[in-house]
């Protein structure tokens, strides 16, 4: 298993629309960009991933899974443009913002702290270790 991070704005798509999915999940549409794409196309079934709410929050609110690997995105014409299905798994009992992220030194590495544009990236099996506990989990 591996484990990644998905951006959302709370706006576009929050962590409580995610939430209302239930087991259905919800596609991880509107990435348009290759490297997060790739990533996407890297991904199985049942790689976790945190729920990252963007622009305002700035913080990991939740767990997500991956319930269907890359096929077309909905919302293109475009077949280059691939995403991955996603349900909620848990809220985090504590959000853990980018600032406590940044603050903790064993993340420093972190796509989140080091390229913290990309929408979908990598999370190592450490950080994600670590930015549970640091969540309550």
């Amino acid at each position: 298993m591996r484990y990644w991070l998905f951006k959302s704005e709370p706006d576009a798509w929050s962590w409580d629309q995610q939430m209302a999915k239930g087991d259905l999940g919800e596609e991880w549409s509107g990435v348009r960009n290759y490297q997060a794409r790739n990533f996407m196309r890297e991904m199985v079934l049942g790689d976790l991933g945190f729920f990252y709410h963007s622009q305002s929050d700035k913080a990991v609110v939740g767990i997500v899974s991956v319930i269907a690997t890359v096929h077309p995105d909905s919302t293109s014409d475009d077949p280059a443009w691939e995403c991955v299905d996603l349900k909620a798994v848990q809220a985090m009992p504590r959000p853990v913002t980018l600032a406590a992220i940044k603050a903790q030194p064993d993340l420093a590495d972190m796509a989140l702290v080091k390229s913290p544009r990309l929408s979908v990236q990598p999370v190592s099996a450490d950080q994600w270790a670590i930015i549970c506990k640091m969540g309550g989990l």
